[in-house]
């Protein structure tokens, strides 16, 4: 009888940016449904999620994907919530701030990264002393000048597709070591597990090249483009009966609630929104077709399909949780549309 390696994946307590952990189940039979997978436990007071004396902290698993670079074969990936010795979700359980998901809120996730030489502590293809030509070159860029760590980021593209990943695209990005994925789900849930399981694929993978992954949204200090996680977002009356109206009244709500989203975008983003490098100021908002300056983006795809499709928050940064994220855009949206 084969033997099945489960692997937990969960995020601790540390802030303000929570980390991925994980630990390993040997199981004799696994059917690959979440229904199959077991409540585990493991010891929170190491995580930052409980005290010594109480230390007993549960995964609840919410998704199984399989595992297609696990030694040996009859891996899967287990995302789990963090709960309490009760049942109840523990504080750090951003899933669990997703109070109404369904498939109608779609996400579209632009991630970016960077990969870190471990030896310099500094992106990979960035001199020991110095800095690199200025940016310009790097995005979407091809040759060994340019684009560096490519065999990684190939890698982990092939892994989230064996896994079930809806990955839907990769590019180089603006600074030099610096890479994007993109993820696209139906439903809030099912987007922040998605990349969640790409951010630790990643890590993983990390791991055999000897390369850290960096989600700081300010890798690099001074003249250099940030690291966001830029959210689009649509939901069916927003696709379907759409309109300028609409679309405005929607921008114009999320600008009466910057605390709200700012909150949750990810620590350190007043490093990032600074208003230079394609972005707006962490304190002030804007919207505008077209302008990657600006707080909210409208693409030109809706506004080519009479304003119906989505609107892209370009605030979030790539160090945030895109539950909490999906969780405070659905909130203000309906906001906007009750």
């Amino acid at each position: 009888m084969s033997k099945h390696k489960l692997e937990y994946i969960w995020l601790d307590g540390y802030k303000p940016t929570q980390s991925l952990r994980s630990k390993t189940k040997v199981v004799s039979d696994f059917t690959g449904n979440v229904e199959d997978a077991c409540q585990w436990n493991f010891d929170g007071s190491s995580t930052e999620q409980a005290a010594g004396n109480d230390s007993d902290t549960l995964l609840k698993p919410v998704e199984v994907y399989p595992d297609p670079d696990r030694f040996g074969g009859n891996g899967w990936l287990i995302m789990c919530e963090v709960l309490n010795a009760d049942g109840t979700p523990h504080e750090s359980n951003g899933r669990a701030t997703i109070t109404d998901d369904d498939n109608d809120f779609w996400f579209g996730f632009e991630q970016e990264y960077t990969l870190i030489d471990l030896d310099t502590e500094l992106p990979l293809g960035f001199p020991k002393s110095g800095y690199p030509a200025p940016q310009g070159p790097y995005y979407t860029s091809v040759g060994a000048r340019y684009a560096i760590g490519r065999d990684m980021v190939d890698e982990h593209l092939h892994l989230c597709l064996e896994a079930g990943l809806n990955v839907e695209g990769i590019n180089a990005e603006v600074m030099m070591g610096q890479w994007e994925f993109q993820i696209f789900a139906k439903g809030a849930a099912k987007a922040g597990d998605e990349i969640w399981v790409a951010r630790y694929l990643m890590e993983r993978i990390g791991e055999k090249y000897g390369v850290a992954v960096d989600w700081h949204p300010k890798p690099v200090k001074g003249d250099w483009n940030g690291s966001g996680m830029h959210a689009n977002f649509s939901n069916g009356a927003m696709r379907d009966q759409g309109g300028k109206d609409m679309m405005i009244n929607i921008c114009e709500t999320f600008g009466k609630n910057i605390d709200r989203h700012i909150s949750v975008y990810g620590a350190d983003n007043d490093q990032r929104l600074t208003g230079l490098h394609e972005t707006q100021s962490i304190d002030k908002f804007s919207y505008g077709e077209f302008d990657r300056g600006a707080s909210i983006r409208i693409p030109v795809n809706t506004i080519q399909d009479d304003w119906k499709g989505r609107l892209e928050d370009r605030r979030a940064a790539s160090n945030g949780d895109p539950y909490k994220i999906a969780a405070a855009i659905i909130k203000t949206t309906k906001e906007a549309l009750a």
